[in-house]
């Protein structure tokens, strides 16, 4: 019952070669114009961030139907980050403003382009099973035994992991607990572990995320706000993308997906269809909400 990010590396392979296969049969169409270099897209995908995950796929499922070749790679944020920003990388879906990425702007941002929001409701939170015996961050360094002394978080290079380690450990005096750093799969395993055998867990997540229907879980208060408030989930694209791409760039910053939407995909396509591939249940979902599907039409 957990999303797994091997799932992002295989679909992107199967997903990169289908579209490719799309993309020469519009050349030939076209009386053997080059448009593949035109229409070739690259993505970063933020890896173990379901959010990013399933708008990426969707984008690129849209395109494909409007004749783009669109390549997914799987990659820490960092990475992603740094590849759009030399211009080796077209799009990242995934960036969370103004806290959890804010050191990448801040570094990269003079060679990106912000695209806009399409979701403005996302949270950093810090979760536990609901029968925890605890409501507040305040009181978990009091209570650290009853979770084994652990909180278990995502990928070294995560926002979440930096602010869970910056700002959440010191402030709730939490350093003699073991932070440990892994990745999304490997917290959603744990937690699903936990949950099976009754165990009490703590874990760095965020919202919206489909493991919050999937499990009985609850957030932590954080009194000090050390994990900020509401963010913004952003497109960034390398310099010169809208120039390159107008109507898909007015087409994404047009672009937007509510809670309810977003937590469906990700249940949908991540958990209960977790066993197929992820463009293939993806792409069940879309045939499911056509009105999802209409908002990535091209002008």
């Amino acid at each position: 019952m957990f999303s797994k990010k091997a799932l992002a590396i295989g679909s992107a392979m199967a997903l990169s070669v289908t579209l490719a296969a799309c993309s020469s049969d519009s050349d030939s169409q076209d009386g053997g114009q080059d448009t593949a270099v035109e229409k070739s897209l690259s993505v970063g995908v933020p890896s173990g961030w379901d959010e990013g995950i399933v708008v990426s796929h969707m984008m690129a499922i849209a395109l494909e139907e409007q004749g783009y070749t669109v390549d997914l790679t799987d990659a820490d944020i960092g990475v992603v980050f740094t590849s759009i920003a030399s211009g080796d990388m077209d799009l990242l879906f995934d960036a969370w403003l103004p806290l959890t990425h804010g050191d990448y702007i801040d570094q990269y941002g003079d060679s990106l382009e912000d695209l806009g929001i399409w979701y403005d409701d996302a949270k950093l939170t810090i979760a536990v099973n609901n029968d925890a015996p605890i409501t507040s961050l305040a009181e978990l360094a009091d209570n650290a035994d009853v979770f084994n002394n652990e909180i278990v978080g995502i990928d070294a290079g995560a926002g979440l992991t930096q602010t869970t380690e910056n700002a959440v450990i010191p402030q709730y005096g939490l350093e003699g607990m073991n932070f440990k750093i892994s990745s999304t799969a490997a917290m959603l395993a744990e937690l699903d572990s936990a949950m099976a055998s009754g165990d009490d867990i703590v874990v760095t997540l965020w919202t919206p995320h489909w493991a919050y229907g999937a499990y009985d879980i609850r957030d932590l208060e954080d009194p000090e706000g050390s994990l900020g408030g509401a963010e913004e989930l952003h497109t960034f694209a390398r310099d010169g993308f809208a120039a390159d791409h107008p109507e898909v760039a007015e087409m994404i910053g047009n672009f937007e997906l509510t809670a309810e939407e977003l937590s469906d995909v990700e249940n949908y396509a991540l958990n209960e269809n977790a066993d197929q591939p992820v463009e293939q249940a993806i792409a069940a979902w879309l045939d499911e909400n056509p009105e999802v599907r209409d908002r990535m039409n091209l002008g």
